[in-house]
């Protein structure tokens, strides 16, 4: 009887934990694509604006990145397409592809993607 009640515990404990560190993870994956989201607008508000730089925009967006302590921000691809038809307008996409690695589950990295699209001033 007792060896059943030890390994029943186990198993619930086991469970408990691999549930929470999901819900660890998971967590931390949404915060860090809200930061990539933010910072891909960042980057759009800036580069909408007539006479800016490409250079100026990716700062923008590592600027950003940086000030939510996102690891990668310095080595992290940022695209930039000023030519985005939309609707009678052209319009800027900024693209970021940020490498999210998990902490506690190891499993191979992920690649999450952030795309912001603001229509260039006139």
């Amino acid at each position: 009887m007792r060896k059943t009640t030890t390994f029943e515990m186990t198993m619930a404990a086991s469970l408990l934990l691999l549930i929470g560190a999901g819900v660890v993870e998971f967590s931390r994956a949404y915060q860090t694509w809200q930061v990539l989201m933010s910072a891909a607008r960042e980057g759009a508000k800036v580069a909408v604006v007539a006479g800016s730089t490409d250079a100026q925009v990716e700062s923008a967006v590592r600027t950003y990145m940086t000030s939510e302590h996102l690891p990668y921000a310095a080595t992290t691809p940022v695209v930039l397409d000023r030519h985005v038809t939309l609707g009678p307008a052209t319009a800027t996409q900024v693209t970021i592809k940020y490498p999210f690695e998990l902490k506690l589950l190891k499993p191979a990295p992920l690649t999450m993607s952030a795309v912001a699209i603001m229509r260039n001033e006139s």
